[in-house]
């Protein structure tokens, strides 16, 4: 992992924690030694988390897996949310950073996408994000603390069958961007990523439906080598973002993706 310390005695809450980025993002915090809690929705993925960390912290202390908490909590469920929130601060009494990772894909043509999926997407990606913001902002503001978002590629560049996806993350892009200026004089900083073509379950499982369409979207995605990033590349940009070397950014999306989309 890595030898860095810049976490240590920081509390924080990463969702979207039982697989892909945000599973990666709680590994390289922990190796960082940070407390993190874990979110998701997935009881079993949040357990493959814990167990990865105990691996990780075989021989290596400072990636203790005590340090890990996880909660089982829907990010588009408000009172879940505030709930999640208020335990952070009863348990660990503090909260340093935030890491909205949770999100959705659902791929499908937009003349079929109905508007129940079109909606279930923003819940999570867009409308998660934002009461996951709400409710940590006042803790943040104790302690100067610090947000990352995951946008993506698809928000402003011409991902097929996102419609959805891609609105969702636009509205993050937006949302990233007015949360930093708002914030800005109150010493909270707030950044987002902006990954494509990273191979997460959740890319891979749309990737198994695409041929039912056509392979156009990995040609947005994917390297000209085909080569796809990995999880803990991002995690890496989104740890830089939350430490003290991120210091002087705010406001920012980090595109993350191989120089597809330069």
């Amino acid at each position: 992992m890595t030898a860095l310390q810049r976490f240590s005695d920081k509390v924080a809450i990463v969702t979207g924690a039982a697989s892909g980025i945000g599973q990666a993002t709680v590994l390289r915090l922990l190796a960082e030694g940070a407390h993190v809690v874990g979110v998701d929705t997935s009881a079993e993925g949040l357990a493959q988390t814990a167990d990865r960390a105990r691996d990780a912290s075989e021989g290596d202390n400072r990636a203790a897996p005590s340090l890990l908490r996880t909660v089982a909590c829907s990010v588009a469920d408000e009172s879940a949310v505030k709930a999640l929130v208020a335990g952070v601060l009863e348990k660990e009494g503090r909260l340093d950073v935030l890491v909205n990772m949770a999100g959705i894909l659902r791929s499908e043509p937009t003349t079929s996408t109905s508007l129940d999926l079109f909606q279930s997407v923003l819940n999570v990606n867009l409308i998660g994000t934002f009461l996951c913001c709400r409710e940590a902002l006042p803790a943040l503001l104790e302690t100067r603390g610090c947000i990352v978002n995951a946008a993506s590629t698809s928000a402003q560049f011409g991902h097929p069958y996102m419609a959805a996806y891609a609105a969702s993350k636009g509205g993050v892009f937006a949302l990233t961007r007015t949360l930093a200026w708002e914030y800005l004089r109150q010493g909270v900083r707030v950044n987002a990523v902006a990954p494509g073509g990273i191979l997460t379950p959740m890319v891979a499982a749309q990737g198994e439906r695409m041929g039912e369409f056509d392979m156009s979207l990995f040609g947005h995605l994917s390297r000209p080598d085909g080569v796809f990033g990995a999880p803990e590349s991002v995690a890496a940009v989104i740890a830089m973002l939350a430490s003290e070397d991120g210091a002087h950014m705010t406001g920012e999306v980090v595109k993350v993706d191989g120089g597809v989309h330069n």
